[in-house]
């Protein structure tokens, strides 16, 4: 089966995994949509799904396990995963044994890995650690304004998204200042969703605020952007998306959206493809899940708990 906006083939969005099973098919979701009524959050400037349908999901939910504490950030390194809460940072196997963990400083904003080293994010600095958390280095932010919010590290160069100065910071891996990277059309973070992830030689970032994903090269050459306004499947609804950003293996990207929580695919030209999780799958509530991708599983991190969904052959 061919992929298109409507189907996706298993094989194709598998293919580069590192263990590929049989070759199945994901079924589509048509682009009706997928809200009948909505309500305004009293509490947040947010949407909140109340009655839509019930999508046939291609993922099934297969385990869950908890943390301690609030998930702030979450990374995929091997077969690991690794979870960032308030003060503390652990590492789990990927049906949730415990490995390790160490305390950090409060306030982190996201955590990744990079050459065996695990990078973390806070409001205003970059710490560097061993996986075992023996620190290596860290630096402040270039700015006394600046309010990080996400960031990403690739082909040595780190990019951190500022939601105070409303730009990409460029960093060398040891922490060296390089550039600021700017939209041209100017973006727009109502809150801290500020996602940016990297891939091929593309530094994808969100433009939340208006409803979009932005492309630049590495140097901080605009490159174009997709996305649109809409609570129907393939945009992205209330006041600010999509957070959270990822790669699929076959390097398509996946989304994760606050307000109506779900989790979409999207290929790499902005083509919208399929719903992977919606809201109910999720679990509810209005904040974005944080997803990762390991073969045939969806690891989602969200609240306290992590769980895996399994491709349903």
């Amino acid at each position: 089966m061919e992929l298109s906006t409507s189907n996706i083939s298993r094989k194709k969005f598998l293919h580069t995994c590192r263990s590929v099973l049989a070759v199945g098919s994901i079924a589509g979701v048509s682009t009706v949509a997928l809200v009948k009524s909505i309500k305004k959050s009293a509490s947040e400037d947010e949407y909140i799904d109340n009655e839509a349908p019930m999508i046939d999901a291609p993922y099934k939910l297969t385990t869950s396990f908890g943390v301690d504490g609030d998930i702030n950030g979450f990374e995929l390194w091997e077969d690991k995963l690794i979870v960032a809460t308030q003060n503390k940072v652990q590492m789990f196997t990927s049906s949730g044994d415990l490995l390790n963990s160490f305390a950090i400083g409060g306030d982190l904003r996201d955590i990744t890995v990079y050459n065996d080293h695990i990078f973390m994010l806070f409001p205003k600095r970059v710490e560097v650690c061993y996986l075992d958390g023996e620190s290596i280095c860290k630096w402040e932010a270039y700015s006394d304004n600046s309010d990080y919010c996400s960031f990403a590290v690739a082909s040595g160069s780190v990019f951190v998204t500022d939601a105070a100065n409303k730009e990409i910071c460029k960093y060398s891996a040891d922490g060296n200042f390089i550039k600021t990277i700017k939209s041209p059309n100017r973006f727009i973070i109502p809150s801290y969703t500020f996602g940016i992830i990297c891939m091929d030689g593309v530094v994808y970032c969100s433009n939340s605020g208006r409803h979009q994903i932005e492309m630049f090269t590495p140097d901080g050459d605009y490159l174009g952007a997709f996305g649109q306004a809409g609570a129907q499947a393939g945009s992205f609804c209330g006041c600010c998306n999509p957070v959270h950003l990822t790669f699929a293996p076959d390097g398509n990207i996946i989304t994760s959206e606050k307000g109506i929580p779900r989790i979409s695919y999207y290929g790499k030209d902005g083509q919208f493809h399929n719903i992977l999780l919606d809201s109910r799958a999720l679990g509810g509530g209005n904040k974005a899940y944080d997803v990762k991708i390991l073969n045939d599983k969806l690891f989602v991190a969200g609240k306290n708990k992590v769980s895996t969904f399994q491709y349903n052959v």
